[in-house]
């Protein structure tokens, strides 16, 4: 084995300081602050988009829920750990996601990865599936595909001009067509028109597959996301449960077909341990919490749209943004992380965003505004951003 350490040994070596990832230990977060080393952040870097990630109604009912069905569930929901309460949250899921069905698993990434793996694959299908990729898409969507072992059309960035002309390309072609997009976009918080992206998967009798992952709790009717509007002209939704809602694990809303189909093939459900009890019961209280929430959506998209003007008005990079999440993009790996230090000495906890998370050159602060911000702590945010940008010369 001494071959092996040594390959990944030299691959440490070779790794350039300004990407090198460490673990940092952090504390407790308390509503917007999160604590690290006995200092304490305002954090700017988490997708607890409502703050739900402390509220009492999920404590309770995970808590509740630990006490009457025990800490776990014991096996693979298809042995024996398929307890009563996931009928209950796929039931209440379904509903709000104006779904026939809805279907938990346990992570967004493994959810993307092997759900993917398992809609696109050809032997089934009886041939390749021609798969148009948004070339932004989460790396788990890339690595769906990859494990299908299927070649991915890409399009340029919410370009839908040139999605369709790909499709026009392969008109003649008689294979099955998957269009996978995500409706906001994890690094660039932009949303691509999904009026249209609707029309054309139609028009081109494509299987429509979209990512709520970031939209999820925050944007469309009653907060459950921008593609609850359009029911069944989306073939299946994922998102998650671990961003706005405040909780772990994953889903895809779809129809009972497809469930059914994803039961009977998807490795991610059908070797993975169902989820716990607490996770269950947390994901059942912010269910029923998010709906309620107009007035925190409200303030958390009226927030964000002061700080991408602010941002703008002083000449910084946002790209595409209009969500929640707002990067600041500045290119190099190291002004990057020295934009991220500078915030860190002012109280401001603002995350490097550097490769392969993004391009290379693409590198960033990726801001999220959540409703446990406030009012002063959105004034921090420009001020210190904007200060820390000039005394940079990130901008002049």
């Amino acid at each position: 084995m001494t071959k092996v350490f040594q390959a990944y040994s030299r691959f440490l070596e070779n790794l350039p300081t300004t990407q090198r990832r460490r673990l940092r230990l952090f504390g407790k977060t308390q509503d917007s602050h999160i604590t690290r080393g006995g200092e304490t952040f305002c954090n700017f870097s988490s997708n607890n988009y409502l703050g739900l990630a402390q509220h009492p109604a999920l404590r309770a009912r995970a808590i509740a829920w630990t006490e009457a069905w025990g800490t776990g569930t014991g096996a693979s929901r298809l042995v024996c750990g398929n307890l009563e309460l996931f009928e209950r949250v796929e039931a209440k899921l379904a509903k709000a996601k104006r779904k026939e069905t809805a279907l938990l698993m346990a992570s967004g990434y493994q959810t993307n990865v092997t759900v993917l793996a398992t809609l696109l694959n050809r032997r089934i299908l009886g041939a390749e599936p021609l798969v148009y990729c948004d070339t932004l898409n989460h790396a788990s969507i890339h690595q769906g595909c990859q494990s299908a072992g299927v070649r991915q059309i890409r399009y340029r960035h919410n370009d839908l001009d040139h999605l369709e002309s790909r499709l026009a390309q392969d008109a003649q072609e008689n294979r099955p067509r998957f269009i996978l997009t995500e409706s906001v976009f994890s690094m660039d918080g932009d949303r691509p028109d999904l009026d249209r992206l609707v029309e054309i998967s139609t028009k081109y009798d494509a299987f429509l597959y979209l990512d709520e992952a970031h939209a999820m709790g925050v944007l469309g009717p009653d907060g459950f996301g921008l593609a609850t509007e359009y029911g069944d002209r989306v073939d299946m939704v994922m998102g998650t449960f671990s961003k706005a809602l405040g909780s772990f694990g994953a889903y895809v809303a779809c129809s009972a077909k497809l469930r059914d189909f994803l039961i009977n093939r998807c490795p991610g459900l059908i070797y993975s341990t169902g989820l716990p009890p607490a996770v269950l019961g947390a994901n059942d209280a912010a269910l029923d919490l998010v709906p309620k929430m107009a007035a925190e959506r409200a303030w958390l998209q009226g927030a964000a749209e002061r700080v991408r003007h602010a941002f703008h008005d002083a000449g910084l990079d946002i790209g595409g943004s209009t969500t929640q999440i707002i990067p600041v993009i500045v290119g190099s790996e190291e002004k990057a992380l020295r934009l991220s230090a500078a915030l860190e000495k002012d109280g401001l906890l603002g995350v490097a965003i550097r490769p392969p998370s993004v391009s290379v050159g693409e590198s960033r602060i990726r801001f999220t505004i959540t409703a446990a911000h406030d009012d002063g702590d959105i004034d921090r945010l420009i001020e210190s951003t904007v200060w820390a940008a000039r005394d940079l010369r990130i901008v002049s």
